[in-house]
């Protein structure tokens, strides 16, 4: 499985501007003491939030994923919780709760992704912010994909060549579920390879799934981290979703 290669997977994704992203959030956020990233794999905008002085939380499935974090996290204030991200209780609430890098395409059903929702909910303040970055629909209900499925990237030295998905994996009509084969051949050393799958979501079915969920609702979406990018212009390659927390009418809990 790829993410049991968390060194593998972060090179992988390292064609992203980490730092500016974290800029961009920090700005929509405000001044947000703490943050808790959901499916964070090597947490890496968790890391960076710490390294810029926020409290950091950063929650994945994975072990192997999870030890990485922990390693290349030392010494910063950062947290590292083990659990799923459909159910966990953490006891407490943040200003800012991030779920990056499309990671809700793991959530394979409409009760998965609204039992994540709230747990978003819950673990937001009342003036917190959740940002959700999923991949835009222009990348499997257009004609062009918005992005590559094949890179080269390169970092501290080390150079790989991506492929994820190849043109035989087909998305399955009826539960939108398509499995990816992937490939990071690292130049010079380990070639590894997996399949993942991937659960696509469209942007009616995000906002059904907030309705079902409640408790959050929708204060803005864009087309990258650049506010300037809408959703629907052509240079829109991702959709990222800025939440608010409903606030609390005493009449329920959660």
């Amino acid at each position: 499985m790829i993410y049991d290669h968390p060194w593998a997977y972060e090179l992988a994704c390292s064609f992203r501007d980490v730092r500016g992203e974290v800029d961009v959030l920090r700005r929509w956020a405000g001044d947000a003491r703490d943050v808790l990233e959901l499916a964070a794999g090597p947490a890496e905008h968790a890391r960076e939030f710490a390294r810029q002085g926020v409290a950091a939380t950063a929650l994945d499935l994975s072990p192997a994923m999870c030890a990485y974090a922990r390693e290349r996290g030392s010494g910063l204030p950062l947290e590292v919780v083990e659990a799923d991200m459909t159910d966990f209780r953490l006891g407490r609430r943040f200003d800012l709760v991030i779920t990056m890098l499309d990671s809700t395409a793991h959530l394979m059903t409409l009760d998965a992704f609204v039992a994540y929702l709230r747990c978003v909910a819950a673990h937001l303040a009342d003036d917190g912010l959740a940002v959700i970055e999923m991949s835009h629909p222009a990348d499997r209900l257009g004609e062009t994909p918005r992005v590559s499925a094949a890179w080269t990237v390169e970092k501290d030295g080390v150079s790989a060549r991506v492929r994820w998905g190849e043109p035989s994996d087909e998305i399955d009509p009826i539960t939108q579920i398509v499995r990816d084969h992937v490939t990071i051949a690292v130049d010079g050393g380990d070639v590894i390879q997996g399949v993942v799958p991937y659960r696509f979501w469209t942007a009616t079915e995000l906002e059904a799934a907030l309705r079902l969920a409640g408790r959050l609702t929708v204060e803005a979406q864009f087309g990258d981290f650049d506010p300037g990018v809408p959703l629907d212009s052509p240079e829109a390659w991702r959709m990222l979703t800025l939440l608010r927390r409903t606030p609390d009418t005493g009449l329920s809990s959660g």
